[in-house]
């Protein structure tokens, strides 16, 4: 016989842990999550410093790529995801932004009534328990802990001085009034200084209460509906295939790249494309898959006079004893994500918000810990990731078969549109600008990349080309919206099927300004909410 639940919930990651916490908080209502992945235990998940090693290790992180990009000269690019409860919020960099008021404002002009900015403040106050404390735009008692990043070892404050000398302020909460200008990166770690991903901020307390059944390693087949209604889920578990049943409504939260591969293998999709594949049509809804969004990234290299950067923190006698201090105190350098601060740029006056993000770092991503007499093979940097914030450039997710273990085809398509190459390279440019002012220049010997050479249009959009890659911020394959291609409607009910909602970061019509954690946790927020016939009232900003 099929298991029964109230609601069931396929993912345990950034919104699906969020959105079955809140459901288990009624005593009274049975909740099942089902997550593919496996527990996050781990210690290196939980050392900020350690994101970016283990982020790529095929235990934690489910190996995705996309097809041969032609507009990349046919490069794959790497696509990180948690394969852990926790999902990607296990694994990421944890930098917490919300993104700009005007982002949210304009889903609400797009027709989604209750996504304007007063709306969902008060859902990203609700999760949060910020460093700040208590104010119009910060909580100190949500579950997420949130506190500020950096380190001496970071270098922030010539890199202060040089970006103002370059035109730019600092901003003292880039959550705040001013979301624009120079800041530090606030990070979801917890006050002991480990990593706070939605499983542990959510999840974990929640499991606690006798209602919420958490399954790992649980792959779903498919969504069961019958006479037009989500009445359950297919998965397998331990090579079995189990049915269970939700008396209420069934919430995919399986993310950008899996939520619309489910709904593909329910029947729901473009009706051509599942017909090619043999699968019965359910509901005839042409967007699902599409409107694919990255924030495509570039680097910018310049090399250091000497070791002075965060590399030379990285040899093993030093980062032995940085380890040790992080174990005990939950501070020190290994307590950060390794970012400096980062700029939210206006690439020209004309635009209504940043459409720019830099991201300066004092350490490259594939730096790695080295041993004492090796100094002088190391490679001391200064680097900044180029970000464009609101591309137009689009790709699609769709199946590469109907067995639900493989992988579902990724054609991310960042660059093909004219415009974000034009973006990224005002961003490289900026970038150099910063880069040149003291006392950062006095720090600096050369430009490793673009490299001092690169200068026109045409040689760094070579570049571009090159080294593209992406913040791993995939959003929009189960958009929001009122017209043919929307998937799902302002309370995240997928079009043509009752009983079915979406909440992830598929479901944004637009990208948000900024790393996207922060409002996928308030979109689980506000899908609790939905499901529980509840509204928290819109905020007087």
């Amino acid at each position: 016989m099929a298991q029964s639940y109230d609601y069931i919930v396929v993912g345990a990651g950034s919104a699906g842990s969020v959105v079955a916490a809140r459901l288990s908080e009624d005593s009274h209502v049975k909740v099942l999550v089902l997550e593919a992945g496996g527990g996050d235990s781990n210690p290196m998940l939980r050392m900020p410093i350690a994101w970016s090693i283990i982020s790529r290790h095929p235990s934690v992180n489910w190996g995705y790529e996309t097809e041969p990009e032609p507009q990349l000269g046919g490069r794959k690019i790497e696509l990180p995801r948690g394969k852990v409860l926790g999902g990607s919020s296990a694994i990421n960099g944890m930098g917490y932004k919300r993104g700009h008021p005007r982002d949210f404002d304009q889903w609400r002009q797009m027709g989604l009534e209750g996504w304007g900015y007063a709306d969902v403040l008060p859902y990203f106050k609700r999760s949060e328990s910020s460093w700040r404390g208590d104010s119009d735009f910060h909580n100190s008692a949500g579950p997420l802990s949130v506190r500020k990043g950096g380190a001496p070892q970071l270098l922030y404050p010539p890199f202060a001085e040089a970006a103002q000398k370059a035109g730019y302020k600092i901003t003292d909460d880039i959550s705040g009034p001013d979301p624009e200008g120079i800041f530090i990166t606030e990070l979801t770690v917890d006050k002991r200084g480990r990593r706070h991903s939605t499983a542990r901020a959510f999840l974990y307390p929640a499991m606690r209460r006798g209602n919420l059944t958490v399954v790992t390693r649980a792959t779903t087949k498919r969504v069961v509906i019958e006479n037009g209604r989500a009445v359950g889920v297919e998965y397998i578990k331990d090579g079995q295939s189990v049915i269970a049943r939700a008396e209420r409504e069934v919430v995919l939260s399986a993310g950008t790249y899996n939520s619309p591969q489910l709904l593909l293998l329910s029947g729901i999709g473009p009706a051509d494309e599942l017909r090619e594949l043999g699968i019965p049509v359910v509901a005839d809804v042409p967007g699902v898959g599409r409107n694919l969004m990255e924030h495509a990234s570039v680097p910018v290299s310049m090399a250091a006079v000497g070791p002075i950067t965060f590399l030379s923190q990285l040899r093993y006698d030093r980062a032995a004893l940085w380890a040790l201090r992080w174990f005990a105190f939950g501070d020190g350098p290994f307590a950060t994500n390794g970012n400096t601060a980062g700029i939210f740029v206006r690439s020209n006056p004309s635009v209504d918000r940043p459409d720019l993000q830099l991201t300066f770092n004092t350490v490259n991503r594939n730096d790695r810990a080295w041993w004492p007499g090796q100094e002088k093979s190391r490679k001391y940097a200064f680097s900044c990731i180029v970000c464009v914030l609101h591309p137009q450039s689009r790709g699609k997710v769709t199946l590469r078969s109907v067995n639900p273990a493989d992988k579902p085809k990724i054609n991310l398509g960042i660059f093909t549109e004219q415009a974000d190459i034009d973006l990224a390279i005002e961003g490289i440019r900026r970038t150099r600008a910063v880069y040149a002012q003291e006392p950062q220049a006095s720090l600096i010997r050369s430009e490793n990349l673009p490299g001092e050479t690169m200068q026109s249009d045409e040689e760094l959009t070579k570049h571009i080309k090159a080294f593209a890659a992406t913040m791993q911020h995939p959003a929009g394959t189960c958009s929001m919206g009122t017209g043919t291609n929307a998937v799902v409607d302002a309370e995240l009910k997928v079009r043509g099927v009752d009983g079915l909602r979406v909440a992830d970061a598929s479901v944004f019509p637009t990208l948000p300004g900024g790393n996207i954690n922060a409002p996928v946790i308030m979109v689980g927020e506000k899908c609790a909410d939905f499901l529980r016939g509840r509204q928290l009232p819109r905020a007087e900003v």
